[in-house]
C-alpha cells in the first residue's frame, strides 16, 4: 500500500505535469485545425466535442485513423491530459465556451 501511493504521489509530482503541458500545447494545434477547412478538420472537431460534452457528441473512434500522424499524437496528447483532467477541455481556451459551441454548430 505504502509504495502505490509512493508510486502515486510521483506520478502527480513529476509525470501528470508534463502530460498537462504536452496535452496543452496539443490542443492550441489541434483547435486551429479544427476551425479550418480540410478533410481532417471534421475529425479534430468531433473528437475535442467529444471530450467537451461525449453525450452530446458521441464519436467513432475509428475516424481518428483519417488523421494524419501529427495530428493522431497530438489527438491522444490531448485525450491524456483529459484523463485526470485539471479542468474542462474548453476552459483551457479563452472564450472555450463559446469557441466549442461554435464547432458544434458547424459540425454537428
Amino acid at each position: 500500500m505504502a509504495a502505490r501511493l509512493a508510486a502515486q504521489r510521483m506520478f502527480i509530482e513529476t509525470e501528470l505535469p508534463v502530460i498537462r503541458q504536452r496535452g496543452q500545447a496539443a490542443l492550441f494545434r489541434l483547435l486551429p485545425v479544427a476551425l479550418s477547412d480540410t478533410g481532417q478538420s471534421s475529425v479534430v472537431a468531433r473528437f475535442l466535442l467529444g471530450l467537451y460534452n461525449g453525450k452530446r457528441f458521441p464519436m467513432d473512434m475509428t475516424e481518428l485513423r483519417r488523421l494524419d500522424r501529427a495530428l493522431l499524437v497530438d489527438c491522444l496528447a490531448v485525450l491524456e491530459m483529459d484523463h485526470q483532467p485539471e479542468m474542462e477541455i474548453h476552459l483551457y481556451v479563452e472564450n472555450g465556451g463559446t469557441l466549442f459551441e461554435e464547432l458544434a454548430d458547424r459540425f454537428q
